[in-house]
């Protein structure tokens, strides 16, 4: 376990643990983002959380994968992805913040926020210059509060998925450059 806060710490997801990270899933995602899907996003759930998609993730090099937990309870999950480059931002070493999903019940206790400094700071220490992400248009709750953290419009791209509604395809790309 690493302890990022005194009642936030992450525990690394493993390949023996794809049924709970599976599970955990299916009771996050659709809260926040059924309506983005003809399906509900069943679709999106079983191809990017199956046993096989989570394996192939895990085996990714430079990506750490985490459960965080708070308060002893597991509520959501954390991936990063080191050395990952935003297309055309000319900052070197980046890295990205590639899933973060908390439990309903976990929002609005600045565990967000928590990981967020947490990541700068241990970015920091490894010379990193710039954290980027992709974040929901739709979701103007998430979006606003990455403006808050002092992250910084780049670009956007639209995603191609068949059964995700047209009107909630746009992503914008994110990025904070990392002051030291």
């Amino acid at each position: 376990m690493i302890q990022v806060s005194s009642n936030i710490s992450l525990k690394v997801i493993e390949e023996a643990d794809s049924d709970l990270l599976a599970s955990l899933m299916k009771e996050v995602y659709p809260p926040a983002y059924a309506h983005f899907w003809k399906d509900n996003g069943a679709w999106y759930i079983e191809t990017q959380y199956s046993n096989s998609a989570i394996k192939k993730d895990l085996k990714q090099e430079k990506s750490d994968y985490y459960f965080i937990v708070y308060q002893g309870e597991i509520i959501g999950n954390f991936r990063v992805v080191w050395d990952q480059q935003l297309k055309d931002l000319a900052i070197p070493k980046q890295v990205k913040l590639h899933r973060i999903y908390l439990r309903p019940k976990a929002q609005g206790k600045a565990i967000g926020k928590t990981l967020l400094l947490w990541l700068e700071t241990k970015a920091k220490k490894e010379g990193y210059k710039a954290i980027w992400l992709d974040a929901m248009d739709e979701k103007q709750q998430a979006f606003e509060f990455y403006k808050q953290q002092g992250f910084l419009y780049h670009s956007h791209i639209f995603l191609d998925f068949e059964l995700m509604n047209d009107d909630v395809r746009k992503m914008s790309q994110l990025y904070k450059k990392l002051v030291f």
